[in-house]
């Protein structure tokens, strides 16, 4: 059975894209894509490449575009271990590290946490959140509402984040769920005016006021290396920023 037409009909609409604009995309006419949909036309592998690249598709599902128009897959998973992943190791090893006294993490494309940098395991030890623990479960989990201050604008922030990644993935049903998850037990919220939301976490006498940015490789030919992401912590304000340099030992710089 012929799954090419169904595929590329879903990525389409997923995307939110009508026929022709896929068309101007991909630099094809819309009487090709309306082809290619019904199953009129068969795609060569040229074709599915400058599709995936219109439609913006992450390695694992240009692979699963290949696989059902009845090619080889284009894109392999090497095992962390790889000779070949070598100086890869070394890359994160030092972009997590250097990124002491500061918590650092790198994720899955499931969110499953892969590594962590010592002052992570710090934080998320608290929670006894480890590597090969499931950021979805922690979030479902309950205890999170005790542990972050200011939970609602975190939970509603995130669930926002879940729904564009599933976008961005297609549609990923345990995102939805957890998103679901969030908005049903925070509503609405009105989210305070800094130019970012942080999270606050507090247990005891110690609390971070944290915030994150996201990286990954930027030229990813590896299904392990497209699915890795790194979470980079950051503090909010001074206190947080003094906290961490302790719990480090080490002295914060002073330029601004």
């Amino acid at each position: 059975m012929n799954q090419f037409p169904e595929t590329l009909k879903t990525w389409r609409k997923a995307r939110r894209f009508s026929q022709l604009d896929l068309a101007v995309e991909a630099d094809v006419s819309s009487r090709h894509i309306s082809f290619l949909e019904t199953g009129r036309a068969k795609p060569s592998r040229d074709m599915i490449a400058r599709l995936s690249d219109a439609l913006d598709l992450p390695l694992a599902s240009r692979n699963q575009m290949l696989n059902h128009a009845g090619f080889a897959v284009q894109y392999h998973k090497r095992d962390w271990d790889d000779q070949e992943m070598a100086l890869i190791r070394v890359a994160v090893d030092h972009m997590l590290k250097q990124h002491a006294p500061f918590p650092a993490i790198a994720v899955d494309r499931m969110w499953t946490i892969f590594k962590m940098n010592g002052p992570a395991k710090r934080l998320f030890g608290l929670l006894d959140v480890s590597e090969g623990c499931s950021m979805l479960d922690l979030l479902t989990s309950g205890t999170l509402p005790s542990f972050v201050e200011n939970w609602p604008d975190v939970a509603h922030h995130m669930a926002k984040r879940l729904r564009t990644e599933s976008v961005a993935q297609g549609g990923v049903d345990a995102f939805d769920r957890t998103a679901d998850y969030l908005s049903a037990v925070t509503h609405y919220v009105e989210l305070p005016t800094c130019p970012v939301v942080p999270t606050i976490y507090k247990a005891g006498d110690l609390r971070l006021s944290l915030f994150s940015t996201i990286a990954q490789f930027g030229t990813a030919l590896d299904l392990t290396l497209d699915d890795l992401k790194f979470e980079l912590f950051f503090p909010a304000d001074e206190d947080t920023k003094q906290v961490l340099f302790d719990m480090e030992g080490t002295i914060p710089s002073t330029e601004a």
